[in-house]
C-alpha cells in the first residue's frame, strides 16, 4: 500500500534551480513554435511505464552469478544495440556467458514484466486525439521491434493507431543517432523539420536534435539535462498543448477541468503531514503525475469528501520526497488528520503546469481551484466515478497503491 505523508501547513519553497527548471515546462512563448505536420513519439519512459514495472529485474539476475549491480545500467546503456549492451555487461560483470547467452536469459525475464507497464499519464488521451484527426504519427524507439510489440500488446488500439512502428534492429544505429527518427519521418513521408519528436530521455532529444526535428521533452524528476536542449519540457503528457504545434487542439477539457483515467491512493496521514515512502527503493508513483488534481476521499472507510489534491516534489531534504497536500472542497483538513486515506483522482485542473505544487502557498492554490473542482464533479463526465469503489480490492499486481484504469 502507498504511504505518504501529507502536509496541511503551506509546502517550503524549493531551491532556485528547480524552480527555474520547472518553470520552463510551461512557459508556452518561452521558444517560438512552428507548425508541424507529423508526431514521432518514443515508448519506454514517455508512453508506457515499462522502466518502473521491469526495475529490479538486472539485479535479481546478476544476483544468481553472485554479482551486484553497481553501476547506474539504465543510463549507462542508453544508446547501444541490444548485443552491444549485453556484451558490456557480461564483459563489466565478468558473466560466465556470451551476449548471445545473456540475451536468452533475461529476455523472458523482461517480457513478463513488460506486461504490467502502465501507460504514463496522458498517453492514452494523446495517440487517440493524433489518430482522430488523421496527423501521422509513429513509434520510435530503441527497443527491438519484436519487443516493441511485446509491450504494447496489452494497450488497447496502440499498434493499429500508429502510422509507424519501428525499432533500433531496424536502422544502423539507435539514439542518440538520428536514423530512427529519419527513418520514421520517410516512412510517414513528411520532412523531417516537420516533425515533432516527444522523448523522455537526454538521447532521445538529442537524436531529435542530430535530425533537425522538434522536440518536447517529459522527462523523468530530477532529469535535467534535457532543459537546454529541448524546444519545450513537460511534466507530464497532460501538459502537452498541440495548437502550439499547428495541430489541432483538444477538445476534451470541460471549461478549465480535464477528466482523466481515474487514479487511486492509498495512505495515511501520520500527525496531520505526510510524505511518500518508496516500496523496495521505487517511488510507487509514475515521476510524471505531478500538478493539481481532483476527486474524492474517503477517511477510514466510512465518509467521502471532494477534494483537490496537488502533487509534488519537496526537495528540503537531502532526498527528495513526493509531497501531498489535500484539500477538503466542502469543509476543513480536520477530516484527514490521522486517519486512512483513500482518494480517487478523476480530473486535473488547466493551468496547474503553471504552478509548481512545491514552490508556492499550496494552501492559497488549493482554495482558487475549488470552486472549479466542485462545479466539475457534479458533471456526469465525473460524477459517474462517484460509484465506483474508491479502493478496489488490492491484488499482488495492484498492491503499489497506484492504479489507473483505461
Amino acid at each position: 500500500m502507498l504511504n505518504f505523508y501529507i502536509s496541511f501547513s503551506s509546502f517550503h519553497k524549493l531551491h532556485h534551480f528547480f524552480a527555474l527548471i520547472y518553470t520552463m515546462s510551461c512557459c508556452a512563448s518561452c521558444k517560438p513554435k512552428t507548425k508541424v505536420l507529423a508526431v514521432i513519439l518514443d515508448l519506454d519512459g514517455t508512453l508506457l511505464d515499462t522502466e518502473k514495472a521491469s526495475k529490479g529485474i538486472l539485479k535479481e539476475f546478476l544476483g544468481k552469478y553472485g554479482k551486484n549491480d553497481q553501476e547506474r545500467e539504465d543510463k549507462k546503456r542508453l544508446g547501444m544495440t541490444q548485443k552491444e549492451s549485453a556484451a558490456g555487461i557480461c564483459k563489466d560483470y565478468a558473466l560466465p556467458l556470451t551476449p548471445d547467452q545473456y540475451i536468452k536469459e533475461i529476455t523472458p525475464m523482461y517480457r513478463e514484466k513488460w506486461l504490467q507497464a502502465k501507460p504514463l499519464p496522458g498517453a492514452n488521451r494523446l495517440i487517440k486525439h493524433l489518430h482522430k484527426h488523421g496527423v501521422p504519427f509513429s513509434l520510435a524507439s530503441n527497443s527491438l521491434r519484436e519487443y516493441i510489440d511485446a509491450k504494447i500488446s496489452l494497450q488497447r488500439g496502440w499498434k493499429e493507431y500508429f502510422s509507424v512502428i519501428i525499432g533500433s534492429d531496424q536502422v544502423k544505429s539507435g539514439k542518440p543517432s538520428p536514423y530512427l527518427f529519419e527513418e520514421a519521418a520517410k516512412r510517414m513521408g513528411v520532412d523531417a523539420p516537420q516533425c515533432l519528436v516527444i522523448e523522455d530521455s537526454l538521447v532521445g532529444v538529442k537524436a531529435a536534435n542530430a535530425a533537425k526535428m522538434k522536440v518536447v521533452a517529459v522527462p523523468p524528476h530530477g532529469e535535467t539535462d534535457c532543459a537546454s536542449l529541448a524546444d519545450s519540457v513537460l511534466h507530464s503528457l497532460l501538459e502537452f498543448q498541440p495548437e502550439l504545434w499547428g495541430l489541432p487542439p483538444f477538445e476534451d477539457w470541460v471549461d478549465n477541468a480535464l477528466p482523466i483515467e481515474p487514479m487511486h491512493l492509498s495512505g495515511v496521514s501520520v500527525s496531520g503531514s505526510v510524505w511518500e515512502i518508496s516500496e523496495n527503493g521505487t517511488l510507487t508513483l509514475p515521476d510524471q503525475v505531478f500538478g493539481f488534481y481532483f476527486g474524492w476521499a474517503e477517511v477510514d472507510m466510512q465518509k467521502s469528501f471532494k477534494v483537490v489534491v496537488s502533487i509534488g516534489w519537496d526537495h528540503c531534504s537531502c532526498i527528495s520526497k513526493r509531497k501531498f497536500h489535500i484539500c477538503i472542497i466542502d469543509g476543513n483538513n480536520d477530516h484527514l488528520s490521522d486517519q486512512q486515506i483513500q482518494l480517487l483522482l478523476v480530473g486535473y485542473l488547466r493551468g496547474s503546469n503553471s504552478k509548481d505544487p512545491t514552490s508556492m502557498n499550496v494552501e492559497e492554490v488549493l482554495e482558487e481551484y475549488k470552486s472549479i473542482a466542485s462545479a466539475s464533479l457534479d458533471l456526469p463526465m465525473f460524477v459517474h466515478h462517484a460509484c465506483e469503489p474508491l479502493f478496489p480490492e488490492a491484488s499482488s499486481e495492484d498492491s503499489f497503491g497506484y492504479d489507473e484504469k483505461e
